[in-house]
């Protein structure tokens, strides 16, 4: 069980990577000019989608996250997903768009820290 506990670490890693390209870009897009989906958001989304429905996988034994939690979080990583997606060519995003993505972005954080 010692490689399935490494491949769920890696997988953690990678989502947490994720999480840091799309919250990184969205908080550099913000204080340079205007809001725009750049290329670290998307990606960003991208990888921690990926790497999130690999980590819901049953890799453990009986130590699963809850299913609740596990749709919660994948429902939310759909919406980000979707609304950085579809708003990736336009020159300018509105604002309460872009707010809504890091807003997202955050409470995905939060389910997964604290809804235990």
């Amino acid at each position: 069980m010692v490689a399935v506990e490494a491949l769920r670490l890696i997988l953690l890693y990678v989502h947490l990577v994720g999480f840091a390209l799309l919250l990184g870009g969205a908080v550099a897009q913000l204080v340079s000019g205007p809001i725009r989906i750049n290329k670290a958001m998307l990606w960003g989304a991208v990888v921690a989608l990926l790497a999130g429905v690999g980590l819901s996988a049953p890799l453990r034994d009986g130590d699963e996250p809850a299913p609740a939690k596990i749709v919660t979080k994948l429902v939310i990583a759909l919406l980000i997903f979707v609304m950085v997606f579809f708003s990736r060519k336009r020159d300018e995003v509105n604002r309460g768009h872009f707010l809504a993505i890091v807003g997202l972005t955050l409470v995905n954080a939060a389910v997964a820290v604290f809804w235990r």
